[in-house]
């Protein structure tokens, strides 16, 4: 499933075509993805100009003139092909294993003023689209519980050792909850937990001192998540492949992964001579060097 890195990614793609257009057209395929489309939801989106294209966590967030937000999420096989005219079709996310972009998962169609058509194909149906007010956002009950956004200035070590407080549960799975922090996915966990020295299996707690205080893991731990999803964006993500940037530039962060699918490797530290170990944690594979992340 895309993660932050992957979403962000495909709203970089869509906002220099949609932002500032309004939508002359919308073709709906079929009454639902994961969930059934929202009452009249083409002819609310019919005549509005798009004014913004955001990002919250793994969600993508179109803000209308008409003062409504359509909201929308990939699930585990959706992507956006945008045609400009004059130029060839891009598609924004080919999945690394490819679920296949047939037309008849098209489902649904935007056509704009400007002559571009954005096309939401999705073969496994359990992405979804939503309608809701501008100031009903924040308080969307797929939105209302995450936590900050782990490029934003609301997450910092104190954040961490707040919420890691007392807490029994290993760090992966700490650092998997979206209450905790927003967007983070199994691959970027990974990741950052490798750059910082830690082992999925440490209790979260570890990140808090006993009054609460971050502790030295927590505070590597922050700049780890950070710059592994930096990183991510810039090459264009990891759970997609071949996707093109604006310049035309190919990214694909998963040539740089350090453990994420690489068990039986040696470990990529420098002077470290551990392997690379994958087990299983509560369903998910996990990917870490048991000898340098303690």
């Amino acid at each position: 499933m895309p993660e932050l890195p992957e979403v962000e990614t495909v709203r970089r793609g869509l906002e220099p075509v949609m932002v500032g257009e309004v939508v002359v057209d919308v073709v709906q395929r079929r009454p639902d993805l994961r969930f059934p489309f929202p009452d009249r939801f083409v002819e609310r989106i019919v005549g509005r100009r798009v004014l913004r294209v955001g990002r919250r966590a793994k969600y993508l967030l179109a803000e209308l003139s008409s003062g409504e937000v359509l909201l929308m999420h990939l699930g585990m096989s959706g992507r956006f092909t945008v045609t400009v005219p004059g130029s060839a079709a891009q598609t924004l996310g080919e999945y690394e294993h490819d679920t296949g972009n047939l037309d008849q998962h098209d489902h649904v169609v935007l056509r704009l003023a400007n002559g571009a058509v954005v096309t939401y194909n999705d073969p496994r149906r359990f992405g979804f689209m939503d309608l809701l007010a501008d100031d009903d956002v924040a308080s969307h009950k797929l939105l209302a519980g995450l936590g900050p956004e782990p490029l934003g200035n609301a997450f910092h070590a104190d954040h961490l050792a707040a919420k890691a407080y007392g807490r029994s549960v290993d760090l992966k799975a700490f650092l998997l909850d979206q209450r905790v922090l927003a967007g983070l996915g199994n691959i970027y966990v990974a990741e950052a937990l490798h750059r910082a020295g830690l082992s999925p299996n440490r209790s979260a707690a570890s990140l808090a001192t006993k009054t609460g205080r971050p502790t030295a893991r927590a505070q590597r731990l922050v700049p780890a998540i950070r710059s592994v999803l930096e990183e991510a964006i810039a090459a264009g993500g990891s759970t997609l492949r071949d996707y093109r940037h604006a310049d035309g530039a190919a990214g694909a962060y998963q040539q740089a992964f350090r453990v994420y699918g690489r068990a039986g490797d040696p470990c990529t530290r420098p002077g470290c001579r551990g392997i690379v170990r994958r087990e299983v944690q509560a369903g998910r594979s996990s990917f870490y060097c048991g000898a340098c992340q303690r």
